[in-house]
């Protein structure tokens, strides 16, 4: 489908930026909003009315708050927050685990909710029931929107076209990365335009789309291969090399979408916050998660973690504290058992690190720890991908030496096949080339910048022509 793709962004971007630049300043949110709309509606028509809604309850709440707060009525300001977290946690409880919960019932004999196939619409119509694209995100920033009203982190916005402009921003709408309002606030209101902020937006863009197109597309179909290898086909190293494939595909998949976002972003004058950070170089799973999707290990720590308590409350308490926030974070990445699974697994290697693994970590050879941190990320990788159960233990038992043997001639042909590209990404996957790159002579430089960005452009461009292999693979979640 060509909205899942980045076809859709090569093909509708130009017309946003003209239509964009064209228009009067006092306009521009206003189009914005209007162009937000219409690239959300391509995906599905009619999940524009949950769009509507989002955005009309939140906006809607964070004025209670404040006439609330005015007038000095808290408890009445703390039920609005209440009511606004409650709305967005509902819708998307519904159209995200409805049909989850629905089938775990049933197969334990307790199906008395029934599984929804299709969604009535008026006039006898009906349409599938699928996961509206992007509501894991925009529901997390309206609703953190509203707390930070509440908290006197944020000003309520009074203008519902600026807000909606905020909660459909399009570069960041579908993958992320989850921005704050009170992030943006200003930028909403005012916000520079120039040639270089331009230009920077655009060398952005086109990292991230040769990251996503030529180094994830390209690791994308090993690992296709190792996924639907049987389990008692599968040996050790065939095992973890289609499991490193993946964990390198879904990197340079989701940075690779970010950085497109940054630098669209900055395109139209905004600039949104990183992240990822090579989470490839952690040596514990906390790093990792400091450096891998930052702007959801942030809003989990300062919207759940933080009023939990944190880390400043008895051990007990405090590892209660992360079961609760690992198991968000799983489930929040998808309706399924292995998604929970994955969050519980990152659970016990945090909640370990935090009680006391974490002193012997600060101790051993930086070689040893950065080790155990790739390791842990790609053995949780395996989890997270593999959402087959009776095909998970098989893959998770292979890579443990528990397989049909330690290679085969299989491994040895892929290995010999994709070893190029697999060196390239991990060595993408490090700030070798940035520090490389860095250290060239300022004329090289000005030199090779533009011919390596007409390259990155034409490159990314031609394999998105000849080629069929191009999902995001963040849409779904």
């Amino acid at each position: 489908m060509i909205f899942s793709s980045p076809y859709f962004l090569f093909l509708y971007f130009p017309i946003v930026l003209l239509l964009y630049y064209i228009s009067p300043l006092k306009w521009r949110n206003l189009v914005l909003l209007v162009v937000n709309l219409i690239f959300y509606g391509w995906g599905e028509p009619v999940y524009v009315v949950i769009m509507f809604l989002s955005i009309a309850i939140d906006y809607s709440h964070g004025r209670i708050v404040t006439r609330c707060k005015a007038k000095g009525n808290d408890r009445g300001a703390r039920a609005a927050v209440a009511s606004s977290v409650v709305f967005n946690l509902l819708l998307l409880g519904f159209f995200k685990y409805w049909n989850f919960i629905a089938g775990s019932l049933a197969a334990i004999g307790a199906g008395f909710l029934p599984v929804i196939e299709k969604l009535p619409l008026p006039g006898g119509a009906s349409i599938p029931f699928t996961l509206p694209i992007g509501i894991s995100f925009y529901t997390f920033q309206t609703m953190s929107y509203t707390i930070d009203v509440y908290r006197g982190d944020a000003r309520c916005q009074k203008n519902i076209v600026t807000f909606g402009t905020f909660v459909t921003l399009f570069p960041q709408l579908i993958a992320g990365p989850i921005i704050k309002y009170k992030d943006l606030d200003e930028q909403l209101e005012h916000r520079d335009h120039s040639f270089e902020k331009f230009a920077s937006g655009v060398q952005r863009f086109t990292i991230g789309a040769c990251k996503k197109v030529l180094l994830a597309n390209a690791l994308g179909p090993l690992w296709d291969v190792y996924l639907a290898t049987p389990g008692a086909q599968l040996t050790t190293l065939g095992a973890w090399l289609g499991i490193v494939a993946f964990s390198l595909q879904l990197y340079f998949d989701f940075s690779g979408y970010s950085d497109m976002a940054i630098g669209l972003g900055r395109m139209l004058g905004f600039e949104f916050l990183e992240n990822f950070n090579y989470p490839y170089l952690s040596k514990s799973a906390s790093e990792f998660w400091r450096r891998w999707h930052i702007s959801l290990g942030s809003w989990f720590r300062e919207y759940l973690y933080f009023p939990l308590g944190g880390s400043r409350v008895k051990p007990a308490r405090m590892v209660f504290n992360l079961l609760i926030v690992w198991a968000a974070t799983g489930i929040w990445h998808g309706a399924s058992w292995n998604f929970l699974i994955w969050g519980l697994y990152w659970f016990v290697w945090i909640g370990l690190e935090k009680l006391f693994l974490g002193k012997w970590l600060d101790k051993a050879p930086a070689w040893l720890t950065h080790i155990y941190g790739v390791v842990i990320a790609i053995v949780g990788w395996a989890i997270f991908a593999v959402e087959d159960f009776s095909a998970m233990g098989p893959y998770l038992a292979a890579m443990f030496g528990f397989g049909a043997g330690a290679l085969d001639t299989d491994f040895l042909y892929y290995l010999r096949n994709y070893l190029p590209i697999l060196v390239i990404a991990i060595v993408a996957a490090t700030p070798l080339a940035a520090h490389t790159w860095k250290k060239l002579p300022e004329r090289a430089r000005q030199a090779a910048f533009p011919v390596l960005m007409l390259a990155g452009l034409v490159f990314t461009t031609a394999y998105l022509v000849d080629g069929t292999y191009n999902p995001f693979l963040y849409f779904r979640f």
